[in-house]
């Protein structure tokens, strides 16, 4: 099957970073995170999941499911010439992330609030937010636009998503909003996410960060992470939300360069 993954290249002189968002959401979620990562020096590809962004549906009916995505990734790295690359993934992108970890496909992977952690008795939670997200979609564009010029607003519709969603820019919150209506790839993945659950080991060195204020995959989903996931570094973000990449993208891209940082330590064990 033919790659569906679209992205966009913050072009640096050094290691391949790959950035992976959530569900429903596009590449730009990822703020001014791909720009500070590649202030730091590294080469930033930021994707659009299949079904999601620019990213075409996939052609194969299996096309969202896990080994599907993974096998869509590695074909990417090919294609892109990236032999093992850093990854980062938030939400969906997360457990996506965690799985080319397992497969040894990246050299690290550091994820946020990551899918596939959460018990059954979240689920009522997890739907909630995101079909009053998706369904509200469909109001009128005009409306979007008018609501979304007040913070309050954004506050109000954004408060499951950002601890600071007034930090959303008008423009940017609308055009997620309309990503989100367009995005082929929610429904596919919003049906699968009940059955969704990582337990499986990693391969590469992991760092799992959780916003200490996520209202839509909860905190305490974090114990379950670190009891599935003993080997990997596990921390809380303050003041953080679901999306810790707007709320607060310097600590996201701190907590990214720290894992970075342990792998080139290994590398030099190693060597010595």
């Amino acid at each position: 099957m033919k790659s569906t993954i679209e992205y966009e290249r913050h072009q640096g002189p050094g290691e391949s970073v790959v950035l992976i968002h959530g569900i429903g959401h596009r590449r730009q979620a990822w703020g001014e995170v791909p720009a500070l990562l590649r202030a730091h020096g590294f080469d930033v590809y930021v994707v659009d999941l299949p079904g999601h962004g620019d990213s075409p549906a996939p052609t194969r009916p299996d096309g969202y499911s896990m080994p599907s995505t993974a096998e869509q990734f590695e074909r990417l790295f090919i294609r892109l010439g990236l032999d093992r690359p850093h990854v980062l993934g938030h939400s969906l992108g997360g457990i996506i992330a965690l799985e080319l970890a397992h497969r040894d496909l990246v050299r690290s992977a550091t994820v946020y609030s990551p899918a596939g952690f959460f018990p059954v008795h979240h689920l009522p939670n997890i739907a909630a937010n995101l079909l009053l997200m998706k369904f509200g979609s469909y109001a009128p564009e005009s409306l979007h636009r008018r609501l979304t010029n007040h913070a309050w607003f954004r506050r109000l519709a954004f408060h499951s998503l950002y601890t600071h969603p007034e930090r959303v820019a008008p423009e940017d919150a609308v055009a997620d909003t309309l990503n989100l209506r367009r995005a082929k790839g929610f429904w596919p993945h919003f049906v699968r996410a009940t059955f969704l659950r990582f337990a499986k080991d990693v391969q590469v060195p992991t760092t799992i960060a959780w916003g200490d204020t996520d209202r839509l995959l909860l905190p305490s989903e974090a114990q379950t992470a670190r009891t599935r996931l003993p080997e990997a570094v596990h921390v809380s973000l303050p003041d953080c939300g679901h999306c810790p990449q707007i709320d607060h993208p310097e600590l996201v891209v701190d907590v990214a360069l720290a894992t970075l940082d342990r792998v080139g330590e290994n590398d030099r064990r190693r060597a010595g």
